[in-house]
């Protein structure tokens, strides 16, 4: 499978996305979802709890080992050499996928969701970032809170899927998916005005999948109830609201242009994080 069916299969949202970036960029981004999603779908196959285990043991070896036999590690290291991606941030990866193959999984609180939000996401918003030639540190930061954020869209939006696999992100129950949603939203909005730092030509795109993502939350808090949101199945963003999104995008590209606001980020969700990662090493 190519890297572009990776994406075009697995993440419509950022393809989309993906259509206003450069093609040698693309095709970057791609190579990175492509590792990604093989670490995902090593965790997530259907099988035996210790044969995934066992799985991703040796796709981890085979990546630390630098096992250029396997086209998608050879790729990733030549993204991670040519970008100084720190392969301390892929550990952290690897850690969060890691963390779902137990019985049960079950988060407890705010901070064990933000820590597993950014090790799966923000950790790709990090790479992301460095990949798009991001150079000031807060800007960086702010890409964590992107990848956060659509982390949290994922488990508001997942809640019936993970738990008929035992995983327990958050309770399922409505008041809960909409304080997760919040909670996303604030991380949405930090990471914002940080876009106005990743050069121009990449910019819109980020816009773009930054909207798009986020809609899928509203489309969530508009069941209004947990039996509609259980009877609505998994929410996406269809191909008339994705242009309507990308339309609003532009507005979002002048707005960018416009403001004088200095990128910020969630400094207290940063400090929960920082209990157990330094983020400071990985940027």
């Amino acid at each position: 499978m190519s890297n572009k069916n990776y994406l075009s299969i697995y993440a419509k949202s950022f393809n989309w996305a993906g259509f206003f970036l450069p093609n040698k960029t693309y095709q970057k981004c791609s190579s990175l979802y492509d590792f990604c999603r093989t670490v995902d779908n090593i965790a997530d196959h259907d099988g035996e709890l210790d044969i995934k285990k066992k799985n991703l043991s040796a796709f981890k070896n085979d990546f630390i080992n630098k096992n250029y036999n396997n086209i998608i590690i050879k790729n990733m290291w030549n993204l991670m050499n040519n970008h100084l991606i720190s392969i301390k941030i892929v550990e952290d990866l690897f850690n969060g996928v890691e963390s779902d193959l137990n019985k049960k999984v079950q988060l407890d609180n705010k901070k064990d969701l933000i820590i597993y939000s950014y090790r799966v996401a923000g950790t790709v918003g990090l790479m992301m970032a460095k990949i798009l030639n991001v150079k000031d540190q807060n800007s960086m930061k702010a890409a964590v809170d992107l990848g956060i954020a659509m982390q949290l869209t994922n488990i508001a939006r997942d809640v019936v899927e993970d738990s008929n696999i035992n995983r327990f992100y958050i309770k399922n129950d409505y008041e809960t998916i909409c304080n997760t949603l919040a909670l996303a939203d604030l991380f949405y909005k930090s990471s914002f005005t940080a876009i106005k730092q990743i050069p121009f030509k990449f910019r819109f795109a980020i816009l773009v999948a930054r909207r798009v993502y986020k809609k899928i939350g509203d489309k969530i808090l508009r069941t209004g109830n947990i039996e509609a949101y259980n009877k609505a199945g998994k929410i996406y963003v269809n191909n008339i609201e994705k242009i309507f999104q990308t339309i609003f995008s532009i507005f979002d590209l002048i707005t960018l242009i416009l403001t004088k606001q200095k990128s910020s980020y969630m400094n207290n969700e940063h400090f929960l994080i920082s209990e157990e990662i330094n983020l400071d090493e990985r940027i």
